[in-house]
């Protein structure tokens, strides 16, 4: 069990999911799964066009779950050269607490170190609750030494 995870939580196993690299057809349906997660921001950039631009610089690591053909979970994923990123993690609410999303995670950790990129980083949103649980729950570190701070790159 991961040092930071919380006993008592069971999961039924994630069956009949595929997991495939998400593609810019998957786009309507990424971002209408990501708009129905609490806890997901989306911004400006998170259009379509912004989105295609991410997956072109990081090739095959932003992943899709299906289930009978429906888009069920979601993960963009990438690195600078250095870190590594988890954005938008994201599972439908029927299909939660099966692992997918786990599954989800530890597949971009290991496409991360196939490129040798050796930590990766998540932003969470302070509020959420669930998110933090489920990250906690994953063995990942809260830091609390660090200040994210953020500027428009066009003007103010």
């Amino acid at each position: 069990m991961p040092k930071n995870a919380r006993p008592g939580r069971t999961a039924r196993p994630a069956t009949g999911y595929r997991i495939v690299p998400m593609t810019a057809g998957d786009f309507p349906e990424v971002l209408a799964l990501w708009r129905s997660v609490e806890g997901v921001g989306l911004n400006e950039s998170d259009s379509p066009e912004a989105l295609a631009d991410y997956l072109a610089r990081n090739p095959g690591l932003s992943l899709v779950a299906r289930c009978e053909g429906q888009i069920v979970a979601a993960v963009l994923c990438g690195h600078d050269g250095r870190r590594g990123y988890l954005h938008h993690v994201a599972v439908a609410a029927g299909h939660r607490r099966r692992g997918l999303g786990r599954r989800l995670v530890e597949r971009c950790l290991k496409d991360l170190a196939a490129e040798r990129i050796l930590r990766c980083s998540i932003f969470l949103q302070s509020r959420n609750s669930v998110g933090r649980n489920f990250w906690l729950d994953q063995g990942w570190n809260e830091r609390t030494d660090l200040v994210i701070m953020q500027r428009n790159c066009k003007g103010n």
